[in-house]
Parts: C-alpha cells; sequence; structure tokens
C-alpha cells in the first residue's frame, strides 16, 4: 500500500513566484486527501499532479491562506459534473465559515458534507484512522495524524510446514487470520509490525500535543515560518521556528523532518542549515515535491523532488550533521 505526502503549496501567509499557499495532497492507495487549501490550489494541482477526485478534505485553521482556495475549487467539482459527497472536516466555526462558499462560487449539485471536529477526534478510515490534534495558534486549530492500522507479521513458512499445514490455499487462510487443522495465526507469524504515522502540524508555537502524536512518526510535516533571529516574533504570532520545528522532531524519535509554511523573509538555505544544525534528517521541499513513505521494514522516507531529481543538497547536509542515520 502506497503512502505519499505531495506538497501542493509551501509558502507561508504570502505566495511567491514558486510557492504556493499551503496545500498538502497524502494518496494512500485509492484515498485522496487534501489537508488545507490556499488560495490557488486547483491551479497548483492542475499544473502538477491533475485534479483529483478528492476524498476528504481537511482545514487546520481559518486563516485566509488555508482555506481561501476551496470556494473555487468546489466549483470546479460541480463544473465537472462530480456526484460523489465530499466531507470537509475542521475545527469549530467551520459550517459558518463555509456557509460562504455557495454565495460566492453558486451553490453545488454534489452534497458537501462539513464536519466540525473537537480536539482528539478520531476518525476511522479502511486501515488507518485520523486524528485531530490541537494545536496552539490564534484561534482554532487543528494539526492532524494520520496512523495505520498494526500489520500481521511475517508468516514463517516452515514453522507453517511443521506445525502440519499444506503449502497453497492453507498458507493463505491462515495468513488472513483463519484458524486451520487446528493451527492458529499466532503459531506460524511473527510479532504484529506497525503501520506508518504521519503528523501534520498547521500552523503552530511548538506545543506538547503534535510532541506527543509525533512519537516516533515516520514523517512529520512541521511549519517553519521563522528562523531563531525572530523566536519571539514567531511566539507573538502563534508560529515556530525551523530551530524549534527540529527540536521537536529530535525529541519525537521522528523517522523524517519536512518543513514548511515558509516565510519570503529568508532564503531557504537559512532555515535549512538551522534546522539541520538541530536534526540531520530535515528536509525542505518545494512546490509539487513528494515524500515517499515506505514501511519502516522497507527503507526509509525519501524526498522526490518535483522535477525527478535527487534532493539537491543532500551533500550538504552530510557535511552539516554526518552521514544520515
Amino acid at each position: 500500500m502506497d503512502l505519499s505526502v505531495f506538497f501542493a503549496g509551501t509558502a507561508g501567509s504570502v505566495p511567491t513566484a514558486r510557492r504556493g499557499l499551503p496545500a498538502l495532497l497524502v494518496r494512500r492507495g485509492g484515498d485522496r486527501i487534501l489537508f488545507d487549501c490556499g488560495e490557488g490550489t486547483q491551479r497548483q494541482l492542475v499544473g502538477s499532479v491533475g485534479l483529483l477526485e478528492l476524498t476528504e478534505v481537511f482545514v487546520t485553521h481559518f486563516h485566509a491562506d488555508h482555506w481561501l482556495g476551496l470556494p473555487g475549487l468546489l466549483k470546479t467539482f460541480d463544473l465537472r459534473g462530480r456526484e460523489r459527497p465530499l466531507a470537509i472536516y475542521g475545527p469549530r466555526g467551520l459550517r459558518e465559515l463555509l456557509a460562504l462558499a455557495p454565495r460566492a462560487a453558486g451553490r453545488g449539485r454534489f452534497e458537501l458534507d462539513l464536519v466540525e471536529l473537537a480536539p482528539g477526534d478520531v476518525l476511522d478510515r479502511d486501515g488507518y484512522r485520523i486524528a485531530a490534534v490541537p494545536v496552539s495558534h490564534r484561534g482554532p486549530a487543528f494539526g492532524y495524524a494520520l496512523f495505520e492500522d498494526q500489520r500481521p507479521g511475517v508468516f514463517d513458512k516452515a514453522k507453517a510446514i511443521r506445525a502440519g499445514l499444506k503449502e497453497g490455499p492453507e498458507f493463505g487462510r491462515v495468513q488472513r487470520g483463519e484458524t486451520v487443522n487446528g493451527v492458529s495465526a499466532e503459531r506460524v507469524l511473527g510479532p504484529p509490525r506497525p503501520g506508518r504515522k504521519l503528523v501534520i502540524s498547521g500552523d503552530t508555537v511548538p506545543c506538547e500535543a503534535v510532541a506527543i502524536a509525533a512519537h516516533e512518526a515516520d514523517l512529520l510535516i512541521h511549519e517553519a515560518t521563522f528562523a531563531q533571529d525572530e523566536r519571539e516574533r514567531a511566539a507573538e504570532t502563534g508560529h515556530s521556528t525551523a530551530a524549534q520545528a527540529a527540536e521537536l522532531a529530535r525529541e519525537a524519535g521522528v523517522r523524517l523532518l519536512a518543513l514548511n509554511h515558509f516565510s519570503s523573509r529568508y532564503p531557504v538555505a537559512v532555515l535549512r542549515d538551522e534546522a539541520r544544525a538541530v536534526f540531520a534528517r530535515t528536509v525542505l521541499p518545494r512546490d509539487f515535491d513528494t515524500i515517499e513513505i515506505p514501511f519502516s521494514d522497507r527503507g526509509e522516507p525519501e524526498l522526490v523532488r518535483g522535477d525527478g531529481g535527487a534532493e539537491a543538497d543532500a551533500a550538504h547536509a552530510q557535511a552539516v550533521a554526518g552521514p544520515i542515520p
């Protein structure tokens, strides 16, 4: 089962020539989940992976740079003849906010389900769950944690044969959890293996809720609006510095940290160097980059540049922090 994050927009409050406003597209199997939808998101998608048939949308908070692209996106879905209902999730106040969308773009013909979440709410999906993580910003705001169910342990063929099972359909039935000829799955499978975990901070100061949610996450996507020289400004506005995000990732024991929500006031290299001095496994995606998240026994999360090239500054990371473990 593939799991990846496509970065449709990585800027902070102001778009630049190369960075659109916040939007992340998570792809898991056939599911396509959009987290935030800043102004211009549909154009970003049309110009890259295409305007996909989204499964659902999650909004982190109601500052305009995180949701203003929704009215136009919904209108386009309507013009394309979407029939499948679309659920949009967010903090308290979502229904009131998006009541404006039909007035701005016209009422759509497909069903729109607006769901206001409470802190700690967990949504069950097929093989995974999505939790609303309360964060510390200005007004109601969430991060989100997507975490998969445990996977069965590795099947031990030799042990199964010794237990009297015949190779073929009996092997498959036991691996699916059935008991065959008195042989249960527990007798021939290794210990359960963890699923993957992806955590998205949204806009926030460093906070305990994100640190807890991100414990041993495969990928933490954390905002880095400021550098350390403006940490007081970051605290005043409810944002984080690159170093603070790196410190949180280090303490949480994540496998990979991806920074986003960059202020145009900094060259990205400044934030990169600041973060990697604290946590070496930090990447700074550009718009249209993807991070692939394999199972932990099949490799490390990997940043894939939108132009198909490898990460341009990997050599710099090793020079600063030594080999990435």
